[in-house]
């Protein structure tokens, strides 16, 4: 039950005095803008016209084929504007700067999709726009900050810490702390204080509302199951409140299982035995952490995977059992990527990957008349070296082939 940003205990707003009133201030604009009936259709008119929305739901009819049991269908967040999800939350928190007043977004990023989305709709406004990421997702995303760049934003890399997404966020709340009259943080994630959470799952709740409706109108019944990657959660909470009041609808949310969840080089919070409950960066909830509350590093090939924590609502939703956690590794992420590819001529972001690898790996315990829906949250483009070097690596061919068979029987 929602609180003041409370999950029945996940959440909250654990802020510095200094940011307080800020925060205040953003719950409220936030709230006026909820209540307002004009604002969510001035917000669906901004994103159809701007942002390709409603964006399709393709019939997999290859994959389908292929694993000889449920329909594939896939939303396809590849195809809204900046090529992901992401845009879906910038821009709905753009009209909320406006409202405030503010000249100037800063964002953390991690994949890069993010950054480019919020430097897109800083453009859009006439925001000036500061990106902070991490210096290794820096190096891997490098056609994403090319693209920052291009749009105006200040890209800063981060060299502190383990260099990555949580570092990024960091050094984004020690801007915004300095800089609050003139400056709104545009948290990418459904994670961080009170109203992020709840802010984020609303403007995302556009891919669910859609999917639901889509669904209706080409199959006459609701999906069987529906699978969605899980970094912070933005896009898994944007799919899935479509469908949280369906409990005929299955939910499932995959983590990063990078390397295994026994070797500890992972970003799984929700189903590995590294996380706990803690509070950090604002909130509370499931962190990878030892026992004396330090966060543990990352790994996952999917730059946009490997923070350290989650949103406190899918924290909730893992408790009540609403949604089932599984992590995909790397390995089963590149050997779905290339199926997916091959079949489809979809080329999903490694973060998407994710999903697919899961549905791919429960396939075929399903039958004719069940219907999987996966949220496609993002295009691979921004992935091309990180792929390119796996697809030519013999470990990984053979992986894939050897995947690949194994689906197939």
């Amino acid at each position: 039950m929602l609180n003041r940003g409370y999950y029945d205990g996940f959440g909250g707003a654990y802020l510095p005095e200094i940011l307080v009133a800020t925060f205040d201030e953003l719950e409220k604009v936030f709230l006026e803008a909820k209540n307002d009936p004009d604002f969510w259709q001035n917000y669906e008119n901004l994103m159809s016209t701007y942002s390709c929305r409603p964006t399709p739901i393709t019939f997999a009819e290859n994959l389908s084929r292929y694993f000889g049991g449920p329909r594939i269908y896939i939303k396809r967040e590849d195809l809204n504007h900046t090529g992901a999800h992401k845009a879906n939350n910038v821009m709905g928190q753009g009209l909320l700067v406006k409202r405030m007043n503010k000249t100037r977004v800063i964002a953390e990023t991690g994949a890069g999709q993010h950054g480019v989305a919020t430097a897109t709709m800083a453009a859009k406004f006439g925001f000036d726009c500061t990106i902070y990421m991490g210096e290794v997702d820096v190096e891997r995303q490098r056609p994403n900050v090319f693209w920052m760049e291009r749009l105006g934003a200040e890209v800063i890399p981060v060299k502190e810490g383990t260099r990555i997404l949580k570092d990024a966020i960091n050094e984004a709340f020690r801007d915004w702390v300095t800089h609050m009259d003139t400056t709104h943080y545009v948290l990418g994630t459904a994670c961080g204080p009170h109203p992020f959470p709840e802010m984020v799952t609303y403007f995302q709740s556009i891919i669910g509302k859609e999917a639901r409706k889509q669904m209706m109108e080409s199959q006459g019944r609701l999906p069987t199951r529906i699978y969605a990657c899980v970094g912070g959660g933005s896009n898994a909470l944007g799919i899935f409140s479509g469908f949280l009041h369906d409990p005929a609808v299955e939910l499932v949310g995959v983590e990063a299982g990078g390397k295994g969840l026994d070797t500890g080089e992972h970003a799984s919070r929700l189903c590995s035995e590294d996380a706990a409950v803690g509070v950090a960066q604002g909130y509370k909830t499931y962190f990878l952490q030892n026992h004396e509350g330090q966060m543990k590093e990352t790994h996952s090939i999917a730059a946009g995977l490997d923070y350290v924590g989650v949103s406190p609502i899918l924290s909730h939703l893992k408790e009540t059992g609403r949604v089932r956690f599984e992590a995909a590794t790397d390995d089963e992420v590149v050997a779905a990527t290339a199926l997916t590819i091959r079949k489809e001529g979809v080329i999903p972001a490694l973060e998407s990957a994710h999903a697919f690898a899961q549905a791919f790996r429960e396939a075929s315990k399903l039958s004719h008349d069940d219907i999987i829906l996966i949220n496609q949250s993002g295009r691979g483009d921004k992935d091309i070296f990180t792929v390119a070097d796996a697809f030519n690596d013999p470990k990984w061919q053979q992986f894939i082939i050897e995947k690949a068979k194994k689906y197939h029987a």
